[in-house]
Formats: C-alpha cells, sequence, structure tokens
C-alpha cells in the first residue's frame, strides 16, 4: 500500500482517530493520502465518523505537528512502523485490532522473533518475582524473547531475568517512549533497548493514563506466541492479557502459588479454567508451535554443574534446599544435621555462590543466571 511515513502519521495524529478508524478508513479509501483527498461528502458515507474528525480530515495534515514528530524520533533513535510496513511483526498483524503504528526503541526485528509474554502482579510476592525472573532467563537461553510491560513487580522481574541471560526483551508501554513509566525502572529503561526494544503504540508526550495499559496488554498478547501468568489478583490487568491472548489463539499458561494468597486467585482460576500449568519452563516449551533450538548454552551447562565443588557435607546439606525459602530450624529438623554445623555449612554455601540468606533466617538455593 502506498504512502510514505509523513502520510502515515498524518492520518494517526488527527484528533479523534485511534488504530481502530485509522485502519477502517485506510482500508475504506485504499491509502493514508486517499483519506485526506477524500471530500466531505466521501467521509459524510462512513458511519460512525465523528463530525469533528470529519472537519479535521477535510482541513488536512497538521504538517507542523507531523514533522516535530518524526524530529523526535530521529533524535532519539526510535523507529516509526506502519501497519502495512514488511517489518511490522506478523504475529502482531494477526489480532483483531493491531496497532496503526508502533515507536520502537532498540531492534525492531526481536518483534519478530519468536516470544513468550510474561506478566502478573506489580505488588508482587519474593515468591513471584523469583519465578518470573528465572523463567524469562531460562526461556531466553532457549532462544525465546521475552515480552512484558515494564511495569514493577512480575514485569519488572521477567525483563531483568532475560537480560542477565544476555537475552531479548521488549517491553510495551501505556505512554510514549519519552516518557519513562514507572520512573523508579529508568535503569531498566535504559537497558532494554541494547538487547531488545521499547515499544509503544502512542504518540511522544502521551502520559500513562490508567485506561491505555489494557489497551497496551493486546500488544502484549499479540507479539507472544503465548502468555504466562505468574501472579494475578482476582482482577488485574494481567487477566485481561491471558483473555486476549485467549480470543487470538494463543497459549495461556499460569504459574500456581500458595492457596491463601491473593496475589494468586488469579492465576489459580486461569487454572481452573484450562491454563496449563507451569511446573518447569519444558511446560512451556512443549506447547509453543515453534521448533526449539538444539544446542544448550554454556549458561544452561553452568547450571546443570550446580552442586560440584562442594564438600561431601555442603553437598549432602544442598540437597535439602529448594528454590522456595526455609527457616533455619526447617533446614535443621531436616537435614539432621545439628544448628551448630547447619549455621556453619550455609555460612560457607553463601560464600560458594550456591545458597542466598532472605530476611527472617531463611535460605534458598541460588538462582544463577
Amino acid at each position: 500500500m502506498k504512502g510514505n511515513l509523513q502520510d502515515w502519521l498524518s492520518l494517526y495524529l488527527t484528533p479523534g482517530l485511534g488504530s481502530t478508524w485509522c485502519t477502517r478508513l485506510v482500508d475504506y479509501f485504499g491509502g493514508p493520502q486517499e483519506v485526506f483527498k477524500a471530500t466531505l461528502k466521501d467521509l459524510q458515507q462512513i458511519s460512525g465518523l465523528r463530525k469533528n474528525t470529519t472537519a479535521a480530515l477535510v482541513a488536512g495534515p497538521d504538517s507542523v505537528r507531523v514533522e516535530a514528530e518524526i524530529k523526535r524520533a530521529e533524535k532519539r533513535g526510535v523507529s516509526i512502523i506502519s501497519l502495512h510496513d514488511s517489518s511490522y511483526p506478523s504475529r502482531l498483524r494477526e489480532i483483531h485490532n493491531p496497532p496503526f503504528l508502533l515507536y520502537v526503541k532498540g531492534d525492531p526485528a526481536v518483534l519478530n522473533q519468536a516470544s513468550v509474554g510474561i506478566v502478573g502482579a506489580r505488588a508482587a510476592t519474593v515468591y513471584g518475582q523469583r519465578i518470573a525472573h528465572d523463567l524469562a532467563a531460562r526461556l531466553s537461553r532457549r532462544g525465546l524473547a521475552i515480552v512484558s510491560g515494564l511495569a514493577l513487580g512480575i514485569d519488572t522481574a521477567a525483563h531483568q531475568g532475560t537480560l542477565s541471560a544476555a537475552g531479548g526483551t521488549v517491553a510495551v508501554l501505556g505512554c510514549g517512549l519519552d516518557v519513562v513509566y514507572p520512573p523508579r525502572n529508568r535503569k531498566l529503561y535504559d537497558q532494554i533497548p541494547v538487547n531488545g526494544a521499547l515499544v509503544t503504540e502512542y504518540p511522544f508526550t502521551t502520559k500513562p493514563d490508567g485506561f491505555r495499559f489494557p489497551a497496551r496488554n493486546r500488544i502484549i498478547s499479540g507479539l507472544s506466541l503465548g502468555v504466562v501468568v505468574v501472579e494475578a489478583a482476582s482482577r488485574s490487568g494481567s487477566l485481561i492479557t491471558a483473555e486476549l491472548a485467549l480470543d487470538e489463539g494463543r497459549e495461556v499458561f499460569a504459574v500456581p502459588g500458595r492457596i491463601d494468597s491473593s496475589k494468586s486467585e488469579g492465576s489459580h482460576r486461569l487454572l481452573q479454567e484450562g491454563a496449563k500449568l507451569v511446573h518447569t519452563v519444558q511446560d512451556i516449551l512443549d506447547e509453543l508451535p515453534w521448533s526449539a533450538p538444539s544446542y544448550v548454552s554454556p549458561a544452561e551447562k553452568r547450571k546443570d554443574k550446580e552442586g560440584k565443588g562442594l564438600s561431601g557435607e555442603e553437598r549432602r546439606l544442598f540437597t535439602f534446599l529448594d528454590i522456595y525459602p526455609m527457616t533455619i530450624d526447617e533446614i535443621i529438623n531436616k537435614s539432621g544435621f545439628p544448628a551448630h554445623k547447619v549455621s556453619e555449612l550455609l555460612m560457607m554455601l553463601e560464600l560458594k555462590g550456591v545458597v542466598e540468606a532472605l530476611p527472617g533466617k531463611q535460605f534458598h538455593k541460588k538462582e544463577k543466571s
């Protein structure tokens, strides 16, 4: 379809138009230039088009605003990709209401990589964040990109896990690319474009209003072969993402949590409704329509050697530990070692980097990346 970037932006930045209307008008008239060539009478034939929007289209493009938007993109190293561009991600184009334009900071190629979405609660538990981090790292080492929303909690852990494994990650924003939200993720915002991409459908300076986040969730699910919900309350944006994934024929996975935790109510509901339970990374890989690489990365091989280099007593105590935190009293009771010996061995395991101490005198196997 004909039309340069100025044409697509001119239509997209017309007041009163969003992705749905832009796509509808382009399909009807044959291109963005043709929309602006349409007469008032032509536009009045389009059912539902508001009068003020019709007037704006008849008045013609706001060339000053369009040029300013392009200059901002060039200055910030941002690519703007239209729905009809060959580099537009193919999976996203398949959804019900694909974004008319995508603003991408980083490598646009990662958007076409086989991807898994990982989403969950902002106020996540330590358990949830650790699981999200580990799943993201392990999936990355299998060659999958990880898509999430840069929110605090599970999203942050998923992005960080991917980066720790030198994988590609995509953060889908609910605001303009020149707005860092949440502000606490400034460092992550700067890191992600190096090995992945920041993505949004919103023009520069767009604020992170609450209503934009459910809309951006369709991009997370649309880019992904499947979506993993790690923790979610009974009503949450993560469940919206899962529902969107189901609507688009994508796989939905859920990680079980504590049955008495409100943070896992949504995840457990998904499991009751037929979502795939995630116990290991292989549970995810087995369901995805893609071919996994035949190799195992050096980082994964290091994990397989976990426990080597330990003394006999250290190795014995290590086998009683889990990735889930245990109190020192639980470790003493389970291992049979005296209290002073457990404290000594735990200290040595910490120094060797295979065990991590947590608040409240709790310990767990350290997940290396």
